[in-house]
């Protein structure tokens, strides 16, 4: 009987895992671990084990992508704190738009999304970075000479600091990185 069939069935179980601890995108990774559980259940059903080869259906693979997604989803986003007004929510503050669609372009090369949080007030806004509700706020700077309002954006975390100061195009913003101390 010729048997060669399997053997490359089973040669694509390594270059499979190896396509998926290479990847980048969390989103192709779990694509590719889903190819991975099939293919490792169509090995354990040829081999004769269907018992196997259904549990690592079920549970190794549709299960596990399914947590998977969820947790990469939920990880994947930047909460941004900004003070709650009309301008704001209504998207009348030019300014405003100009630095968050310049924060979304940059999250997005990231595979990340901005998740805007409001707060009534700047004290507010502050406790919430402190406490770390939020990862970032964004808030107005006090009125200056100039017409156009400039915004102050304070990051609590160095990577994405990092990210945001590399990339940023926006001159309506200013970076500070703000250290958190934990108790």
């Amino acid at each position: 009987m010729n048997d060669s069939y399997l053997y490359i069935i089973i040669a694509m179980l390594p270059l499979t895992a190896v396509m998926l601890v290479t990847q980048v995108n969390p989103y192709h990774a779990l694509v590719i671990r889903g190819v991975l559980g099939a293919i490792a259940a169509m090995v354990d059903a040829i081999l004769g084990a269907a018992d196997v080869a259904l549990t690592e259906a079920l549970m190794g693979t549709m299960l596990s992508i399914t947590l998977y997604a969820v947790a990469v989803r939920s990880s994947l986003v930047l909460r941004l704190g900004v003070i709650e007004n009309y301008e704001i929510l209504e998207n009348q503050d030019s300014n405003f738009q100009e630095v968050i669609a310049d924060f979304r372009r940059i999250f997005k090369q990231h595979y990340m999304r901005v998740e805007l949080v409001p707060y009534a007030t700047p004290q507010c806004l502050q406790k919430a970075l402190v406490d770390k509700e939020v990862h970032a706020t964004c808030s107005p700077l006090l009125e200056s000479n100039s017409l156009a309002k400039t915004y102050q954006t304070e990051i609590r975390i160095q990577r994405i600091y990092n990210i945001i100061e590399n990339e940023i195009h926006a001159e309506k913003t200013t970076l500070n990185y703000v250290k958190i101390l934990d108790n």
